[in-house]
């Protein structure tokens, strides 16, 4: 007997639909799965009988096939485990067929019990543009399933109670869409930094305009207490945003039934030992999100900079341009979100004391070398660079506290109306996702504007791109201000921040 139970699966951080097909026939008792899976999937013949058997129910003693289709497309992970299971009782009569609009995910143990599985959100989603009205999951995974809405979501704690709510005995009751509480998001405050006003002022338009940023200064100066702080002054997630990037979170598992969906911006620090798979996301078979699709609609920190290997650096140079990182191997290719903020920071030599003092014992070649790691074409694509200088002992010593995050971000959200309003719902997101379109429309510039820029072109030697971008940074400022246009004053201060004095070698 055949039977065919619909389920879904995950490619990249998206979800498609599959079918398993379950044939019981005559013939030497086996059991086979095909349509290209992994080994955890080959591995759920195992689980399946044992929780088959301990679940009170007689595994057929048939030759079993399980065809997993689309057979052409590679399948991972354990989620198979359910609609396999389910597939092969109803193929014996030992549960009636499931109806069309139902599809199963879900992780067996060997006693029966449901355990979750990475991508639900990806996955609900999928079911819903495939049509599909009634979804049975893992509890611990049902919350999440409810965000994908429009869909009916059944949460299974283990294979006798499924079994009971198909035969009609014991109907399950279909979870609650999830709704965050009234939980406190806590986040460092500014309030907490000493001095630094010009880097605050720095990352104040960083965020208000979605610049990238690079911090540059001795140790001990507060460059990452500093960059920790910026996500508290961000504007708040979107609804779209926040399911774009827990999506990537869900299909690394980074999700749990108490936080379903991200209400905050992602803040991600890797250490500088990390690979350039880790940064930018690979893997065989099947591609997995790395670093910078994690900080998707947030925040990227690399902490000491030069220290990254430069291989690592290098991938960061499309996904910067384009907002998505294309992972591409020999069966295929995967694309994975990757619009964020770069946030850098590093020491202006090995040391870190070049250009304070008589403290730095670096050579001129020594200080080439350490900033000789930083390629041309990745400098190029940071908009604001801010240095970030030792504190005097009057500083630290003030007990006064400084302004807190909440009135930054106050500016910084009024910023992001102008641009809403300014762009529209099709347009750009924020300053520094303009186009050549958008910035001929809303960063021209009067005579002395004009003259500013070329001379500074001329005397910093400036690129297209810097050009483009210090445009995008004045713009910014102009809307910090409540300005209609871009003033030479703004323009002034963009071009300040534009390169560091100790990148300039």
């Amino acid at each position: 007997m055949l039977c065919e139970v619909r389920s879904l699966g995950l490619s990249g951080v998206s979800g498609y639909e599959v079918r398993a097909e379950c044939d019981l026939s005559a013939g030497l008792p086996a059991f086979e799965i095909v349509g290209l899976p992994d080994a955890a999937v080959k591995e759920a013949r195992d689980r399946v009988r044992a929780a088959v058997k301990n679940c009170g129910f007689t595994f057929p003693v048939s030759r079993i096939t399980v065809n997993l289709a689309p057979a052409d497309r590679k399948k991972g992970g354990t989620m198979y485990d359910l609609p396999i299971l389910v597939g092969v009782l109803a193929a014996g009569g030992q549960l009636k067929p499931p109806e069309p609009g139902s599809a199963f995910v879900g992780e067996l143990s060997l006693s029966g019990r449901l355990r979750p599985v990475p991508g639900m959100l990806p996955m609900a989603l999928a079911a819903k543009a495939a049509g599909i009205t009634t979804l049975y999951v893992p509890a611990p995974s049902a919350a999440e399933a409810t965000l994908a809405g429009g869909l009916t979501v059944y949460p299974v704690e283990d294979v006798g109670q499924l079994a009971a709510h198909l035969r009609g005995e014991a109907p399950l009751s279909p979870a609650q869409v999830w709704t965050p509480g009234a939980e406190e998001l806590n986040s460092p405050d500014f309030a907490d930094v000493k001095g630094q006003d010009n880097a605050k002022r720095a990352l104040e338009i960083a965020a208000a305009g979605g610049h990238n940023l690079a911090m540059v200064g001795p140790p001990g100066s507060g460059k990452s207490m500093l960059a920790r702080r910026l996500p508290s002054i961000l504007p708040d997630l979107s609804r779209r945003e926040a399911m774009e990037a827990t999506a990537v979170h869900s299909v690394l598992g980074l999700t749990d039934a108490q936080h379903p969906l991200l209400l905050k911006r992602p803040f991600r620090s890797p250490h500088h030992s990390i690979s350039a798979t880790g940064m930018a996301g690979g893997g065989s078979p099947i591609p997995r999100p790395g670093e910078i699709s994690l900080a998707h609609n947030g925040v990227l920190f690399l902490d000491e900079l030069p220290e990254f290997h430069k291989d690592v650096l290098e991938t960061l140079r499309q996904p910067l341009e384009e907002g998505q990182v294309v992972i591409s191997r020999a069966a295929g290719s995967e694309k994975f979100p990757a619009r964020f903020m770069l946030v850098c920071a590093m020491n202006p030599c090995k040391c870190g004391w070049y250009g304070y003092g008589s403290r730095c014992r670096c050579t001129h070649q020594a200080v080439e070398k350490y900033l000789g790691k930083l390629s041309g074409p990745l400098l190029d694509r940071i908009d604001l660079y801010v240095e970030v200088p030792p504190l005097e002992f009057e500083e630290l010593s003030r007990r006064s506290q400084g302004e807190s995050s909440a009135a930054i971000k106050a500016r910084v959200d009024a910023a992001r109306a102008i641009q809403a309003a300014r762009f529209g719902a099709d347009g750009p997101a924020c300053n520094a996702q303009m186009g050549p379109r958008e910035l001929a429309e809303f960063c021209a510039l009067d005579g002395a504007g004009s003259a500013l820029i070329q001379g500074a072109f001329d005397r910093l030697g400036l690129t297209a791109r810097s050009y483009d971008r210090i445009l995008r940074v004045a713009r910014t400022i102009a809307d910090l201000d409540g300005a209609a246009g871009i003033g030479v004053d703004h323009l002034a201060e963009a071009i300040q921040y534009r390169e560091s004095a100790h990148l300039r070698r």
